[in-house]
C-alpha cells in the first residue's frame, strides 16, 4: 500500500509540475507575441514573471520524475508521464477558455485507458528485480529462455 501512495504522490506531483510548466510557457508567450529574433523578443520572454515559473517547474519536474524512475516500472511510468495532455487540455479550458470538443475528450479518454491498460500489464508481470526460482532458472535454460 505503501508503494501506491509513493507513486501517486509522486505522479500527482509530476503532473502538477508538467502542467504548471506548461501553462506558464503559454502565458509568457502571450506576453511576448510576436515572436521575432532579436533582442526585444528575448527581453519579453525573460522579462516576464512566468518564464521563470516555468524553469522551476522543469527543475521539479527533472527531480520527480528521477525519484520515480527509481522505483516505478518504466513502461507504466513513461506512460502515465503523458497524463499531463489530459491535465493541460483541461487546465487550458477552464483559464484559457479553449473549446473542450467531443474529439479532444475521447483523446483524453483514449490516453487515459492505455495508462489503465499498462499499470494492469505490468502489475501481472513479474518483476525486473526478482530473481527467478531454480526451477524457473532450469526451465528457462531448458526452453532457451
Amino acid at each position: 500500500m505503501k508503494t501506491w501512495r509513493f507513486y501517486l504522490a509522486g505522479f500527482a506531483l509530476l503532473l502538477a509540475f508538467d502542467t504548471i510548466v506548461q501553462l506558464s510557457f503559454k502565458l509568457t508567450g502571450e506576453h511576448a507575441f510576436p515572436p521575432e529574433a532579436n533582442l526585444a523578443w528575448v527581453a519579453r520572454v525573460f522579462g516576464h514573471p512566468w518564464i521563470y515559473i516555468a524553469l522551476i517547474g522543469y527543475v521539479g519536474n527533472f527531480f520527480t520524475w528521477m525519484s520515480l524512475l527509481k522505483h516505478a516500472p518504466i513502461g507504466p511510468a513513461f506512460a502515465a508521464s503523458h497524463l499531463d495532455v489530459v491535465t493541460v487540455m483541461l487546465a487550458s479550458a477552464w483559464l484559457f477558455h479553449e473549446a473542450l470538443t467531443p474529439m479532444r475528450l475521447l483523446g483524453a479518454g483514449v490516453i487515459m485507458l492505455g495508462i489503465v491498460c499498462l499499470a494492469f500489464a505490468e502489475k501481472g508481470a513479474p518483476s525486473q528485480n526478482e530473481a527467478p526460482s531454480a526451477a524457473e532458472g532450469a526451465l528457462g535454460a531448458a526452453t532457451g529462455e
